[in-house]
């Protein structure tokens, strides 16, 4: 996905394409000129480059997934990244601190900016946790669903919570409140740019009070 998305209105129609066309391709009507609505706006892609992020837990497809896309089928990987962009995530062979690899991924940030003093010390609450026996492989073995990245995650950021004196979250609420909602515009952003690759044009009827799409958290803690 490496072309941006834009979104034009003409004749009561939303049209997401590449590039602006040179006729509607509802009604026929020539684009040029000021004959637009309103100006063509660039959507944001719901991914980014994890190495750019701070604080962050990143999601992207396993590294069996050999293109590295976000196709529906394919299993997840999960991370947390430092505050120099450095990837810490749990493998077979124990937490490994990714500097590269991670450059197409959906990041949740985790920390406000102006809670520097938990930003002052997350580097060392990540090198703490990370060094950890439950994760060292010669005392506990990596289990597919009970002992993996997002277990590893998951624990990091209730150990955060704790040492901030709140309560934990189960697997449940964390996936179903930060997880699934960026999961879905995933989905529909990669729907919708392979539709445009095929037909160069998606089109549905314009909604004047449309809701837009809830903003990110700046941060969870």
């Amino acid at each position: 996905m490496d072309l941006n998305v834009i979104r034009l209105s003409h004749c009561q129609k939303e049209i997401f394409c590449f590039s602006v066309p040179e006729e509607c391709p509802s009604c026929g009507e020539e684009l040029r000129g000021s004959r637009l609505q309103e100006a063509p706006v660039s959507l944001p892609s719901p991914l980014s480059n994890a190495h750019k992020t701070s604080s962050c837990l990143l999601v992207a497809p396993a590294h069996d997934n050999h293109s590295r896309e976000f196709d529906g089928t394919s299993d997840l990987h999960t991370g947390i990244s430092n505050t120099s962009g450095v990837v810490y995530n749990y493998t077979h062979g124990g937490v490994g601190r990714d500097q590269t690899g991670w450059e197409r991924c959906v990041s949740i940030p985790l920390v406000r900016p102006d809670m520097f003093h938990l930003l002052a010390q997350w580097d060392q609450y990540l090198d703490r946790f990370s060094d950890g026996p439950m994760w060292d492989p010669a005392w506990h073995r990596f289990d597919e669903e009970h002992h993996n990245c997002f277990t590893f995650c998951l624990q990091f950021i209730n150990s955060v919570l704790a040492a901030q004196g709140r309560s934990s979250l189960s697997r449940e609420t964390f996936t179903h409140s930060f997880i699934l909602p960026r999961m879905r515009r995933v989905t529909k952003y990669t729907t919708l740019y392979q539709h445009i690759q095929k037909h160069r044009y998606y089109m549905v009827d314009r909604q004047e009070d449309g809701q837009e799409d809830t903003p990110d958290k700046p941060g969870f803690f």
